[in-house]
């Protein structure tokens, strides 16, 4: 991403803030950040009917500039990431979702684009039963997929649990905050957020100089629900926030899956109301969630990479393996959310494909979530 581009989407976002869906809009409806900035004064062109407080703002943006320009020099001083929807390392999984934020700053080593992520999520008055299934499942996922990036909110209770576990079991961890990058909430767990930085990460699409309101917390939500494939609730009382997470979760079209738990428990309530109601699948192990997800084949494909795979001379592909290698071999490296849209697959179906693609030798996975073709058949 250029940095005009990065500037302009900074700028957009600062300038709309009250209204970040239709930042959204004008962005996808223009192209560009650049392009709606290019046309601000004349912003019903691009979306008609246009709230009057949006044009008004995009009329005078120079407070907003000044607050992008400050974002950037601080995140150059830092050495903090900041994506922009156009860029690929921006998660392309939130991508797709219709409130994604237009930028995200991003502060660790992991990809947001793994392969396999999943967020867990639960109260912040955690019983022992629920730290239990949060270590049992760490403990099953470094066996069975051990190429799972896992997503929380590094709040109390489950979320900074399921952190912890992670890091525990070698398993890279990321924490979606509700405030801006300098500073953390809550203080007491920035040991942990530290080791993140190491494996994994810290990730929000709020400015620095922004309080951890209540309201920050439901919106950053969605952020954790949008870059996972799954959302896996522990503990949850009849209402609260792991219990919005997965609601949006299910909203995006993505798994979700809870822990049961004895009934009358308050803090199982929650997930038991979800398996009743069919919202959410039950799960009891990591096994549960990998069969679920169809994600069976991780740990060989993990295994048979460590071993080196040998690409085969001539390696006989089926329909939709022919069609993924088409594409690569025409448009070059690709994510697999656009892999799905030049092929037509669904991305359920192209996980299955691209695991035989790699045990093939025809694709290797690289940096980014990007596949890119070693031979065409």
């Amino acid at each position: 991403m250029n940095e005009t581009e990065t500037l302009n989407a900074l700028t957009l976002a600062a300038a709309a803030h009250f209204n970040t869906d239709m930042a959204v809009q004008l962005y996808r409806a223009a192209g560009s950040a650049t392009a709606v900035m290019d046309n601000r004064r004349n912003i019903g062109d691009i979306i008609p009917g246009c709230s009057r407080r949006i044009v008004e703002a995009l009329a005078d943006v120079d407070a907003a500039r000044r607050r992008a320009e400050g974002e950037v020099e601080y995140a150059l001083r830092t050495g903090t990431e900041i994506l922009c929807m156009g860029d690929e390392a921006y998660p392309w999984r939130l991508k797709d979702c219709p409130d994604a934020p237009l930028a995200l700053f991003f502060r660790g080593t992991g990809s947001l684009n793994r392969r396999r992520i999943i967020s867990i999520v639960g109260t912040r008055r955690c019983t022992a039963y629920g730290q239990d299934c949060v270590r049992r499942l760490a403990v099953g996922l470094k066996e069975l997929c051990p190429d799972v990036l896992v997503v929380s909110g590094l709040a109390y209770g489950i979320d900074i649990c399921a952190h912890r576990e992670a890091l525990a079991n070698g398993i890279d961890t990321m924490a979606v905050l509700a405030h801006g990058l300098d500073y953390l909430y809550p203080p007491r767990h920035k040991d942990t957020a530290r080791e993140m930085l190491a494996h994994g990460g810290l990730l929000t699409e709020f400015f620095t100089h922004t309080n951890a309101d209540k309201l920050n917390f439901l919106r950053r939500n969605r952020i954790v629900a949008g870059t996972a494939d799954a959302t896996v609730v522990v503990e949850s009382a009849s209402h609260g926030g792991a219990l919005v997470t997965a609601r949006i979760a299910q909203s995006y079209g993505r798994d979700v899956m809870a822990f049961p738990g004895r009934a009358g428990d308050e803090y199982s309530e929650g997930c038991n109301n979800l398996i009743r109601d069919n919202k959410a699948a039950l799960i009891t192990s990591a096994a549960d969630l990998v069969k679920a997800l169809g994600w069976q084949d991780d740990a060989t494909l993990a295994q048979a990479r460590r071993q080196g795979i040998e690409p085969q001379l001539f390696p006989e592909l089926t329909a939709d393996e022919q069609a993924v290698a088409d594409a690569l071999a025409k448009d070059g490296d690709l994510q697999v959310n656009t892999l799905s849209a030049r092929t037509g697959l669904p991305v359920g179906t192209l996980s299955a494909v691209m695991f035989t693609l790699e045990m093939k030798g025809v694709v290797r996975l690289l940096a980014g979530g990007m596949y890119h073709l070693i031979i065409n058949p």
